[in-house]
């Protein structure tokens, strides 16, 4: 299902679940002044040069994507919440620990915002 707005996204959800999504599309925007809502893989999204922040609700928990590669504190304060590729995931059952959300999302928007790095010869070979 493709969705044009985040608003179009939290009306298939249920008003708990919706208000989780509320919360975090807040959070990153106070967070990130400036970021512009979207949509991208038919999730909820924040760009700036380029999407830096998705998020989504499942059946059992609320993902974020991508992962902070360039930040070890928050890799290791996360940690709990990553998955094997080391996107976030925070079970619904859970109340929602938006501040550390916060910083994911300002950390993700200072990460996306360096260009992409060239690749090496070594690592073209």
């Amino acid at each position: 299902m493709s969705f044009a707005t985040h608003k179009e996204y939290f009306a298939k959800c249920s008003p708990e679940t919706r208000a989780k999504l509320l919360a975090v599309q807040r959070e990153v925007e106070r967070q990130v002044p400036g970021a512009v809502q979207c949509i991208g893989y038919s999730m909820p999204a924040f760009r700036q040069q380029r999407i830096f922040f998705y998020f989504a609700a499942f059946k059992r928990h609320i993902g974020i994507y991508p992962p902070v590669t360039d930040d070890d504190a928050l890799i290791s304060e996360t940690a709990r919440f990553r998955g094997p590729k080391g996107n976030l995931s925070f079970p619904s059952s859970q109340e929602l620990p938006l501040e550390l959300i916060g910083r994911v999302a300002k950390a993700l928007a200072v990460q996306y915002s360096k260009p992409p790095a060239k690749p090496t010869k070594a690592s073209a070979a």
